[in-house]
């Protein structure tokens, strides 16, 4: 037999032998081809000896009137069996289309703040001894991430960051602030083993106050080509959002995504509250337990369940208590505080 199909005794060939194959059918020699396979419908028919002589016949092409009844019944058999087949595949070819058109119909967003303030500036000694600063990168899309060795969902999101460096290395930076660790010896050989391609450093309990306090690992800022801190993540984040907000901000195209604005009412930072102002609020936050019922302070349930309009009442009075000008006068000029504990995000 041609086109490479292998030779069919008479003794063992029993009635119709199909090959299927659900898709798109181009005309061959010998039967039908897809991708060099041969589609090949086989029957039997007497010649005039008796003997069986091998009949190609097209997939859905009825036997000819010379063809044996019986075998061309058994033909048609056959054809009508695979037909549910042949359009349960298709079916399912057209899920993927449906669903993909069900979810175009949910367009993405992605927000920033309005008017966002500058990040709190810093100097730190990198692990290979060159400076850290958001001066050096000032010109430049940063992401300031604050993580830990032994932080699991730290450790997941490392490899999108690398990628992200690599891909937008000539307009983003990340910088990676570790808090919680201080074995540098450990965390070099992390870096080493992670590939990690951006500056490293210890971040300080008073920049991690600066910060917000780091309640969660990770948590990473998004900050703008001047340096304002427009938008802040918590937990491990799909780093496609990140990729987004970067292009976004470097005026890169990305797609069919809505880009909106949101005053930043404590989500941020405290905007209404002085530095010093702003020390004295996250110790409250810190120090001060919700009264929902879910047992975390202030600040944990604002992180949690940003929701909870227990916590969202009880912190805005404390701000608004700091922000009256006669309050503000009874502020100490500085707070040494104890950075909160971290709790690992998942």
């Amino acid at each position: 037999m041609e086109d490479g199909s292998s030779n069919v005794s008479p003794s063992t060939q029993k009635g119709p032998i199909f090959h299927f194959s659900f898709v798109i059918f181009t005309g061959g020699r010998g039967g039908f081809r897809l991708s060099g396979t041969n589609i090949l419908s086989r029957t039997k028919s007497r010649d005039r000896e008796g003997s069986y002589l091998p009949v190609n016949l097209a997939l859905g092409v009825f036997a000819g009137l010379c063809s044996p009844i019986d075998e061309a019944m058994k033909l048609n058999f056959h054809r009508c069996v695979a037909y549910p087949y042949i359009i349960t595949s298709l079916l399912l070819c057209l899920v993927p289309v449906l669903g993909c058109a069900q979810q175009s119909d949910q367009q993405r967003t992605i927000r920033f703040v309005r008017n966002p303030d500058a990040a709190p500036e810093f100097k730190l000694s990198g692990l290979d001894g060159k400076p850290v600063t958001l001066a050096d990168s000032r010109g430049k899309v940063i992401l300031l991430n604050f993580w830990a060795t032994w932080c699991g969902p730290c450790r997941a999101e490392i490899p999108d960051l690398v990628e992200l460096q690599n891909k937008y290395k000539d307009r983003l930076q990340i910088l990676g602030l570790v808090v919680d660790d201080d074995d540098q010896d450990a965390i070099k050989d992390f870096v080493e083993k992670f590939g990690i391609n951006y500056p490293v450093a210890l971040a300080t309990n008073d920049i991690r106050m600066q910060y917000g306090g780091i309640a969660a690992l990770p948590t990473s800022f998004v900050l703008d080509a001047e340096g304002r801190i427009v938008q802040k993540h918590e937990g491990l984040r799909d780093p496609i959002l990140y990729e987004t907000e970067i292009r976004s901000l470097l005026g890169l195209s990305i797609g069919n995504v809505k880009v909106e604005t949101f005053e930043d009412t404590g989500q941020i930072f405290l905007k209404k509250l002085t530095p010093e102002q702003k020390t004295v609020a996250l110790h409250k936050f810190n120090a001060q337990t919700c009264n929902c019922g879910c047992t975390f302070t202030l600040a944990q349930c604002r992180i949690y369940d940003s929701n909870c309009q227990i916590s969202k009442a009880a912190t805005a009075r404390i701000v608004a208590a700091l922000a009256r000008p006669a309050a503000s006068k009874s502020v100490p000029a500085k707070s040494s505080l104890t950075a909160p504990p971290i709790k690992e995000e998942e």
